[in-house]
């Protein structure tokens, strides 16, 4: 890795370890307290953060992390002989797939689900149930996905001269 790519990596590690903190959260604490809390209220509470979600801030740092990652994995493809180059593509490939896919795929659709959900009814509440489990298990894979790319891009980042 070459002087003029350690700022662009630096940079995507960053955003990389910003949206596992922001997973980390979910995973340890937010959707803990949503379980806990009466089904519809949980639901509406929800809802209301997924719409708020989409937000320049939050799309920004998600997908513009992806998006540098996957020019940066290309880069290193094309240099794979130099100091670093092995994990930038490791740590894009976590953060590629492991988070961004896994929220493309799993995550988004329970979400649009959710969206569509009456939070009084049956079939809310069975969606419920079953959202708290299966989102919550694809949020713990994104999150260490994310932080796992994180440490590896800094570890390619340190190694470079």
């Amino acid at each position: 890795m070459t002087g003029l790519l350690k700022l662009p990596v630096l940079i995507a590690a960053i955003g990389a370890f910003i949206i596992g903190g922001v997973f980390y959260g979910f995973s340890t604490f937010i959707m803990q307290a949503l379980g806990r809390v009466p089904g519809p209220e949980g639901i509406r509470a929800m809802q209301a953060i997924n719409i708020t979600v989409i937000n320049p801030f939050f799309l920004g740092i998600f997908i513009g992390t992806a998006l540098l990652l996957l020019g940066l994995a290309i880069v290193a493809g094309l240099n794979f002989g130099q100091p670093g180059a092995v994990h930038v593509i490791a740590g894009a490939a976590l953060y590629v797939l492991g988070c961004f896919a896994v929220t493309m795929v799993c995550n988004v659709p329970l979400n649009n689900a959710l969206a569509a959900a009456d939070p009084v009814s049956a079939d809310g509440a069975a969606l419920w149930a079953r959202y708290l489990r299966d989102w919550v298990f694809w949020n713990h894979v994104r999150t260490a996905a994310s932080l796992a790319g994180a440490v590896v891009l800094v570890l390619g980042w340190s190694q470079s001269r």
